[in-house]
């Protein structure tokens, strides 16, 4: 029998804490990232039991979910900038807690406010081999690092501020390997849409998918957040991806990651963390780098993906009833007719932005495409959202604002945006 381990077999074993019978395993936490919207009962949670925050070292907040992204330029106060009656009330505890706390905040006056998936890794707190937990779905997208990144509930956001600790069932091991080169013009979110095409958004249901391969190798880390990011996307507990050089070279030299002598022992361990030869995978995928084309999703589900050459599906396309029912339920919601090819349909607003989409290559790629164009009169909307108020500095220094305004979008604040609210 094999006694190789994959990635995901690695960073978990060296996590836990304890194993009951039930075969329920108590994970340490390295990090924590908080935003307002799943931490204020979590808190409140806290002081009732008259607890502290086990790690306050360890534990990262900012406000990123329900924050309006218009202009600071005259902002005055939380109370007086928040319309939104819930919304001001999320920001305003998470303010509150922080101070009773005693926990690192970045807060709407801080630059280095943004969404908690791009904040983490900018500020060298994601860090390869390590835990890293969010009151967030898309945490899976620290996963880029070699990180066991996922997200947690409420009632878990609480359990892990007071005992830097989570109870966990081992998921089961996917690895999907992309072989080969991607053609030019293709990009992470076409590789991550058409392998979420191919399995499904239930394909990754009870696994950690490692992807792998040249093609994953080739990618930036700003590529390779987002294919982890969307891991979720796929069903998946988790999406990672072995760390390497890229990595490395990323992580070194930010505010928080580990210098000097610090530096070249955690570059010694990281360099342990890679699937064995002989690990074995409980589902173990190949795909063609060659046969990913630019990617768009016609439907209401990630799984609703086809390459850009394609039409609108029919009905008539499913063989299963349930999959027939889907793609009715969604020709209908979108308004859609089938048989349309897929660059011939109307677009309605534009939004760049998210923690899939937001950091320096993102806004990079998207201005070169608008520059010198104008939006169609048929775009009722068109907004530029960076991830953070650092890539936001970085993008104006660049130039970046001025071709997007002069192509007609509005150029935004630091926050999740559109995804939430």
């Amino acid at each position: 029998m094999s006694s190789g381990k994959t990635l995901y077999d690695k960073v978990f074993a060296d996590h836990v804490v304890h194993k009951d019978e039930s075969g329920s395993y108590l994970l340490y936490i390295d990090r924590h990232l908080v935003h307002e919207v799943t931490s204020p009962q979590a808190f409140e949670g806290l002081a009732n039991a008259n607890r502290k925050v086990r790690r306050p070292d360890c534990t990262l907040a900012t406000v990123d979910h329900n924050i309006p992204t218009v202009s600071r330029k005259n902002f005055k106060s939380i109370a007086t900038f928040i319309k939104q009656d819930d919304s001001r009330l999320q920001v305003q505890t998470l303010e509150d807690n922080v101070k009773a706390f005693d926990l690192t905040y970045f807060g709407m006056t801080d630059s280095r406010q943004g969404i908690v998936h791009v904040v983490g890794p900018e500020q060298g707190f994601t860090l390869p081999g390590t835990t890293v937990v969010c009151g967030d779905s898309h945490t899976s997208t620290h996963g880029a690092f070699g990180a066991l990144a996922f997200g947690i509930g409420t009632s878990e956001v609480e359990h892990v501020l007071a005992t830097q600790t989570i109870i966990q069932a081992k998921s089961k091991n996917m690895r999907i390997t992309i072989d080969g080169e991607l053609s030019p013009g293709v990009t992470s979110k076409d590789l991550v849409l058409h392998v979420i095409g191919v399995i499904g958004t239930a394909g990754g249901t009870g696994c950690v998918i490692e992807f792998a391969g040249k093609a994953i190798r080739d990618l930036s880390m700003e590529a390779r957040m987002s294919i982890c990011n969307m891991a979720i996307e796929g069903g998946a507990r988790a999406g990672m991806i072995q760390p390497d050089q890229t990595c490395f070279d990323y992580i070194k030299g930010r505010p928080l990651a580990p210098k000097g002598a610090e530096w070249e022992k955690a570059v010694k361990y990281w360099k342990t963390l890679y699937s064995d030869e002989d690990a074995v995978f409980d589902y173990d995928i190949t795909i063609k780098a060659s046969d990913i084309i630019p990617t768009i999703t016609w439907g209401n589900s990630p799984q609703d993906a086809l390459p850009i050459t394609g039409k609108v599906p029919s009905v008539d396309d499913f063989k299963d009833p349930i999959a027939k029912k889907g793609c009715q339920t969604a020709l209908n919601y979108m308004g859609l007719i089938s048989g349309t090819p897929l660059t011939e349909l109307q677009i309605d607003k534009v939004f760049i932005g998210s923690c899939t989409n937001s950091r320096m290559e993102d806004l990079r790629a998207a201005a070169r495409v608008v520059r010198g164009y104008k939006k169609a009169d048929t775009v009722k909307e068109a907004l530029v959202v960076p991830g953070s108020g650092l890539i936001k500095k970085q993008a104006e220094a660049e130039g970046l604002d001025k071709i997007f305004e002069a192509a007609g979008f509005t150029w935004r604040e630091a926050g999740c945006s559109m995804c939430f609210i």
